[in-house]
């Protein structure tokens, strides 16, 4: 099938990728030239593990290109999916300038039926506005020709997207169009051979469904890090407590880890979003602001445990921090627990070295040369050696186990702060460290 897709960030440059690693013709649009430029010569312009090889595959196998040219894309695909960004306006809503430009340029260059993909994550009502854009442009061309809106919503997680999107635990399609419920049921085919996992459903359901899922998560783990907090304060330890939890088949045992905090592109800004879709329906999703109010507030915690270990001023005094990333396996920094936590730390005084296996490119662009006083280290010893403390914001795989001895001795005082419960406690007080985790009695 001939599949266009319009967007080259993580959705759409693995969606496409993805759809042409089953033998689909698919054509990658984004109106930024430099990022099909990196494509076209063989790179990638995120970082997604096993993306740049079933990219570079299926360039050389032909069912993979990419282009600037609107028009080309638009007469290439049947399906044309909507992929673009969708970032947070002022009052928390989302900004749909991005996709209703790509439905209006649908409009405007088809010359037959094409069924159109909301796969960015959009607002309940998103389906009608892009129906109407695209019917606006044909009423100017004064053409009738057919065509369908569908809600195609992702659930990629970042750092194993392609594993999510080439074994799906579920396919949340909306549409009305039996013509066009066909051609996904089509589309989707090779992704659900052992099961059926294409769940139709209306088009505001599954732009709802997308929301109510992020929130879902979103809300478990503001949940457990409040939890953390108060176990914290009665003696108790917050990894005892959800393994009780957890084991309860009612209850499960995932997103049920405290730290520092959620980040990302998507938890953030979807929660705000749909309380934003709350407030606009006349509905005060109480819970969401406090999901919300309990992440921003969770993201300075650590550094609360760091102004009662050292004072109010850390002048003097430097931090290895370890992780710069929103979770492991990617390079995204959006809404990073570390972007404050090390933003706090310089301005209390402190010098600060920070390691990550793949995003500190992302946090020299990101930090520039605002803070003198951050500096970047090639191996997480070596932003240890001769710290006041090591903090850990990022649970690596390289993390997990290191040396504590080395440890121990590369500190000029054997203290963690460990913003993801990494370290067993007991473990840290035999090898001398003075350890403060999260929610660990």
């Amino acid at each position: 099938m001939k599949v266009t897709v319009t967007g080259t960030g993580y959705v759409g440059l693995v969606s496409g990728a993805c759809l042409a690693d089953v033998g689909n013709d698919v054509l990658c649009l984004d109106v930024d030239p430099d990022k099909i430029r990196i494509l076209e010569s063989g790179g990638i312009p995120i970082h997604e593990p096993g993306l740049l090889e079933i990219v570079r595959r299926n360039v050389a196998a032909g069912r993979l290109a990419f282009t600037t040219d609107v028009e080309r894309a638009v007469g290439h695909g049947v399906v044309q999916f909507i992929a673009v960004g969708t970032p947070p306006d002022e009052d928390g809503s989302a900004d749909l300038q991005y996709v209703l430009t790509a439905a209006r340029n649908i409009g405007r260059y088809m010359d037959g039926y094409r069924v159109v993909v909301d796969k960015s994550t959009v607002p309940v009502g998103t389906g009608d506005k892009v129906h109407a854009a695209i019917g606006e442009e044909l009423a100017a061309r004064g053409a009738q020709i057919d065509y369908a809106v569908v809600s195609n919503p992702e659930f990629l997680k970042e750092g194993a997207a392609v594993e999510d999107f080439m074994r799906p635990d579920r396919i949340v399609v909306g549409a009305g169009d039996e013509r066009a419920i066909a051609l996904m049921h089509e589309l989707y085919a090779p992704f659900q051979r052992n099961r059926e996992k294409l769940l139709v459903m209306d088009v505001k359901s599954a732009e709802l469904t997308k929301y109510a899922a992020n929130a879902m998560l979103a809300t478990r783990i503001s949940f457990m890090n409040e939890l953390a907090n108060l176990a914290e304060t009665l003696g108790a330890d917050i990894e005892q407590v959800r393994q009780g939890i957890g084991s309860d088949p009612r209850i499960g045992w995932h997103f049920l880890y405290a730290g520092c905090g959620y980040g990302g592109s998507c938890f953030p800004k979807d929660v705000k979003a749909l309380v934003r879709t709350g407030q606009e329906a006349g509905h005060d999703l109480r819970v969401l602001r406090a999901v919300e109010d309990a992440n921003e507030a969770q993201k300075r915690r650590i550094v609360d445990k760091i102004v009662a270990r050292f004072g109010e001023r850390f002048d003097g005094l430097r931090f290895a921090l370890w992780g710069l990333a929103f979770k492991p396996n990617t390079d995204d920094m959006r809404e990073a627990s570390s972007r404050v936590i090390a933003v706090e730390l310089l301005r209390r005084g402190a010098n600060v070295t920070a390691y990550d296996p793949v995003a500190m490119d992302e946090a020299r662009r990101i930090f520039g040369d605002e803070y003198p006083g951050l500096g970047y280290a090639m191996r997480p010893m070596d932003a240890a050696l001769g710290a006041d403390a090591l903090v850990i914001v990022t649970e690596w795989k390289e993390f997990r186990s290191p040396d504590f001895e080395v440890v121990r001795t590369a500190l000029k005082q054997p203290v963690i702060f460990d913003g993801r419960n990494m370290y067993d406690p007991a473990l840290m007080r035999r090898h001398g460290i003075e350890y403060h985790g999260m929610g660990r009695s």
